[in-house]
């Protein structure tokens, strides 16, 4: 059972906003402000917009937090905090937390990439080991919460949040534990990663157009939009949720997932795929 959400994305900092801006048909798409994009062959993102992460966490967590992190647990918070949930989770031992990526801290690798290469070792930051690996996200909204069961991210490129619900949904059908924190976080939108993406020829070149380039149904299509954002879900098994009388918001009925062995990018011309 779905019993709390939780969104910060490009066209809203909580599951409101975005709601009501997907309803009017918003984009989130518009220049890059986050880097001096003018020289790439790409100038544009779907960015999270007036984020303050000191809602969320103080002032020195967000220096040691990627900005990934920082979504993940702004996310968290709002379905947590919907769910009922802040402070008070009835058995933590068995409540875990399953937050996927597909880069973890983008920009704190960059970063830090950088500072190497250009001022040496030294100066390379104690927290960049923590502030990049995939799995800080669900790691600090476990100690955050104080939850003590399953906790891992998964990282399947764009299919890494599904898997984190999915795989979430399995422990608790399982037995596993009786409720998850789980959905995913991404920050990706750096200079490293928009050149990257550009050359491999797979975002969208509508530098004159933002809003009208994320079109991935349409004939004229020319590639994707990079974009950052965190959503995050509680789950409960139905036991769980009835016995604190908990609002219930959606169900999960199934899971299944499989590949279609053929490239790295492009699927299968017949749709084939293998079977869950």
């Amino acid at each position: 059972m779905v019993t709390g959400l939780g969104l910060v994305t490009p066209v809203g900092n909580d599951v409101d906003s975005t709601w009501q801006a997907l309803l009017a048909g918003r984009s989130g798409a518009a220049p890059i402000t986050k880097f001096d994009a003018s020289n790439q062959q790409v100038r544009f993102a779907c960015e999270v917009k007036g984020f303050d992460p000191l809602q969320y966490i103080d002032r020195k967590e967000a220096k040691r937090y990627d900005l990934f992190a920082q979504l993940a647990l702004a996310a968290a918070h709002q379905a947590i905090t919907q769910a009922g949930l802040e402070g008070r989770f009835p058995a933590p031992e068995r409540t875990g937390v399953v937050i996927g990526s597909g880069i973890g801290g983008m920009q704190t690798y960059e970063d830090n990439c950088r500072a190497f290469v250009t001022k040496g070792p030294d100066r390379v930051s104690p927290f960049f080991v923590p502030m990049f690996i995939p799995d800080i996200a669900a790691g600090l909204v476990s100690i955050r919460y104080g939850l003590k069961g399953p906790n891992f991210a998964t990282v399947s490129a764009c299919a890494s949040s599904a898997h984190a619900i999915g795989e979430s949904f399995n422990m608790i059908r399982h037995g596993v534990a009786d409720a998850m924190v789980t959905g995913g976080s991404e920050g990706a939108i750096t200079g490293l990663t928009v050149a990257a993406f550009a050359n491999m020829k797979a975002l969208s070149t509508r530098n004159d157009s933002p809003e009208t380039a994320s079109r991935p149904f349409d004939k004229d299509r020319d590639g994707f939009v990079l974009g950052d954002g965190g959503a995050i879900v509680v789950l409960e098994s139905l036991e769980h949720a009835e016995r604190r009388g908990a609002q219930i918001l959606g169900e999960v009925l199934g899971y299944g997932l499989s590949a279609d062995a053929y490239h790295i990018t492009q699927p299968a011309e017949g749709g084939e795929a293998g079977h869950p």
